[in-house]
């Protein structure tokens, strides 16, 4: 097992988030490649599922050529030790000339915790009528009446006088910066149950230039807060006695270049609440209202 330190709680920068979706390529069978990539630190018992999504979908990256990644859809299946390598095997199903599959399976300790299908694209197709507006390009629609990120407080500043493991992640250690609107959940308070939310995101440091990389991290920060909505509308924040989440299945859609060193807007809603479970939706957009791409999660909701 490789050996994850704590990181340090006086330094913000995105290295936990480049570090996690570093592959290492290994031996694997035909009709298969296989890569292994290492879970990072969280101050909880289990890995963050971010991390096994977006492994997941670098190891699928890295398997095609000329094509981008424009849905991924995934299944948690067990818990993923924190600081253990996971290994992704890559099965190749179809590479067209418009688009590409592929299924992955991360296995952990011999058994599989983790599957995703996800496809991939060759760009334009040419279906679309020439000078019609694309529906999500322009618009500002996911941006009206919220703040600018700027305006907000950051999550350190949120969580200022709280000491703790948790707090220092929170405010240091995910490798984005996320401002929530309305206030964030990490601490109890007398909220409005309203099941949606708002959050702005943007990588801690730069990151680099390849798309694919943007790609990822989009992959790898939408699991933070995309059950929150639910939470929200419990009543329940992060730090209650008893409180357990797990993401159960996820879906995500890529519909446009995104750049995660610059701020986007992560817009989420709650569509169900109910057996211990919450199905949620989120959307992400840039400054200008473009429409990045959409998520849906069902997680586990339980005290």
């Amino acid at each position: 097992m490789t050996t994850v330190n704590e990181f340090d709680s006086n330094v913000a920068d995105s290295a936990r988030f480049l570090d996690a979706v570093r592959l290492s390529e290994t031996d694997a069978a035909d009709g298969y490649r296989a890569f292994t990539a290492t879970t990072q630190y969280v101050p909880w018992p289990k890995a963050y599922g971010g991390d096994l999504v977006a492994q997941a979908v670098a190891a699928a990256c890295a398997t095609v050529e000329g094509k981008t990644v424009h849905s991924a859809h995934s299944y948690f299946l067990r818990p993923a030790e924190i600081g253990g390598d996971v290994r992704y095997e890559v099965e190749i199903l179809r590479d067209g000339r418009g688009y590409a599959t592929r299924h992955v399976r991360g296995l952990q300790g011999g058994k599989v915790i983790y599957t995703c299908y996800a496809s991939f694209a060759a760009g334009v197709d040419g279906t679309e009528v020439p000078g019609a507006p694309l529906l999500g390009e322009t618009t500002d629609a996911g941006l009206t009446g919220v703040p600018d990120p700027e305006s907000l407080p950051s999550s350190a500043e949120a969580l200022a006088g709280r000491d703790g493991a948790d707090a220092d992640y929170w405010s240091h250690g995910r490798s984005f910066e996320m401002r929530h609107v309305p206030d964030p959940i990490y601490l109890p308070g007398d909220r409005e149950r309203l099941p949606r939310q708002a959050v702005w995101i943007k990588a801690f440091s730069e990151l680099p230039e390849e798309q694919t990389v943007h790609d990822i991290a989009l992959a790898y920060c939408c699991d933070y807060t995309i059950l929150e909505p639910s939470l929200r509308a419990l009543g329940a924040s992060w730090s209650d006695d008893g409180l357990r989440t797990a993401s159960l299945d996820h879906a995500m859609w890529f519909h446009r270049p995104a750049r995660l060193d610059d701020w986007v807007l992560y817009s989420q809603e709650s569509v169900n609440v109910g057996s211990s479970r919450g199905l949620n939706t989120g959307r992400f957009h840039d400054r200008k209202g473009t429409h990045l791409a959409t998520v849906c999660q069902e997680g586990l909701l339980a005290q």
